[in-house]
């Protein structure tokens, strides 16, 4: 992602108007989050980032407002380390039913509020390894290769020219690429982790690029370049959000798991989707 080694004035640019990351903003390793930034539907510094302006985003990129609800609150739990976590009983689980089934999501520090005393999160919190960042990310290193959440630019370049033929990305494409990162991590990376949950947000990440900047089968690639490479949304490029319909958790879980099936089952060059672990 472009950043500006001197800081740019962003306090005349209206809601959705783009900036480069400025030096000392915080970014994530979701770049949907972070071209969300960069257009200041969240703020522009990533700092005190509440749950509703995230919902909004969401939606802003047309995704349903149950997709949204599950994607955004369960990583406004409050995280626990393994000495610190509660523990579980049939009461905690009946009373408080969604804290219990997402609190291996949670990202935000216990009591962390902002100056209203509303929940709030700054987007480097979700690089917390193996929450939702993962290893054999499409454009960044891995966790135990140091920073796991910046962009590389010869991953992104990569990622640009999995097009076979210059114009899209296709499903075809993207399940390609993934195997070619699997094995140059597994080479890479001794301590790799890329198993069961990992693998399925991976799936799931590939198939909200094609149903949210694509039809589905293939993504325009200068849609690609402007979202991955310079932070935006590729509204100059001709995209707009959904007008009829908005994303749902059943349409994108049915491309999430063809896009699994193609990945393939363990061997034969293909990704291994469950005891991947190094």
């Amino acid at each position: 992602m472009p950043s500006s080694s001197t800081r740019i004035n962003t306090s005349n640019l209206k809601r959705g108007d783009y900036a480069p990351v400025n030096p000392n903003d915080l970014r994530s390793p979701c770049p949907a989050i972070n071209a969300l930034a960069n257009h200041g539907y969240l703020p522009r510094d990533g700092r005190n980032v509440l749950a509703s302006e995230i919902l909004d985003g969401m939606n802003l990129l047309g995704l349903g407002n149950f997709l949204g609800y599950m994607f955004t609150h369960p990583i406004f739990l409050e995280k626990h380390s393994q000495a610190t976590k509660p523990q579980s009983s049939w009461w905690t689980t009946i009373s408080h039913p969604f804290a219990s089934a997402f609190a291996a999501f949670g990202m935000r520090d216990p009591g962390q509020k902002d100056a209203a005393g509303v929940a709030c999160l700054n987007l480097d919190q979700l690089a917390l390894h193996n929450v939702v960042e993962h290893d054999v990310s499409l454009t960044r290193r891995d966790f135990a290769q140091g920073n796991n959440n910046m962009p590389q630019a010869d991953l992104i370049e990569d990622l640009l020219n999995a097009s076979r033929n210059s114009k899209t990305i296709t499903i075809d494409d993207f399940v390609k690429l993934r195997k070619r990162r699997y094995e140059r991590q597994r080479a890479d990376n001794p301590k790799l982790e890329f198993q069961g949950m990992q693998v399925q947000i991976a799936c799931t990440e590939v198939a909200l690029i094609l149903k949210v900047f694509g039809n589905g089968s293939e993504v325009p690639v200068d849609y690609v370049r402007a979202f991955f490479k310079e932070g935006r949304l590729p509204r100059e490029e001709g995209w707009s959000r959904r007008r009829w319909w908005t994303l749902g958790l059943v349409e994108l879980n049915m491309l999430a798991s063809k896009i699994k099936s193609l990945l393939g089952p363990p061997g034969e060059g293909t990704v291994p989707v469950v005891n991947v672990v190094h």
